[in-house]
């Protein structure tokens, strides 16, 4: 009956009564080990190492022989066109020379047009030598060497032939310097109020 009398228990009581202390037999925790992952042996972690090492070598050996080779390529091609924008100024100068040509064909035994003749056949030569060569101005029209400043009816033949050309066209060796300009033939549109 003692147990009865006594008074309720206070909350500084219950805090000290409730106190525990830590058991003497479990270890401590800093000396459990986070994870249980087998240790790799140190030859094979050298191995593993010098395997990463041989890769990257490879790969940068690889990316060394790519770049020789593309500056190499990058180099022989500059060294090809490297007149082309002088060829591509060139161009409207031998347009001229040529209506000077046209203009001075009406006597070709004049002195003048010997010596221009001379000087067209140099010319000639000239472009030749650097690689250019004229865009072929007969048969069909080809959008990527002929340039169609206009088209006329034609009875003969069929639609897209090139009837004649009005400014001569280049290429310098497989590039472009200046499309040909060309009259191209189309049917006849019918005449309006005409049969059907």
């Amino acid at each position: 009956m003692q147990a009865d009398n006594d008074p309720p228990p206070t909350p500084e009581t219950l805090v000290a009564t409730t106190e525990v202390e830590p058991a003497q037999d479990a270890p401590p925790a800093l000396d459990t080990p986070a994870l249980d992952t087998p240790a790799l042996d140190p030859w094979e972690e050298l191995e593993a190492e010098a395997a990463k090492w041989k890769e990257i070598s490879l790969r940068t050996a690889a990316e060394m022989d790519n770049l020789r080779k593309r500056t190499t390529r990058d180099r022989e091609e500059a060294i090809r066109y490297s007149n082309q924008r002088l060829l591509e100024e060139l161009l409207p100068v031998i347009d001229h020379f040529e209506m000077g040509m046209q203009a001075a064909s009406q006597d070709t035994a004049s002195m003048i047009y010997i010596g221009m003749d001379m000087v067209r056949r140099q010319l000639n030569e000239f472009l030749a030598s650097q690689g250019v060569e004229e865009i072929p101005a007969s048969g069909n029209f080809d959008p990527k060497l002929h340039d169609a400043v206009a088209q006329e009816d034609c009875a003969a033949g069929d639609e897209g032939r090139i009837l004649r050309v009005t400014r001569r066209g280049f290429k310098l060796r497989d590039r472009l310097l200046r499309p040909a300009s060309v009259v191209v033939s189309k049917f006849p549109t019918p005449a309006e109020g005409g049969a059907a």
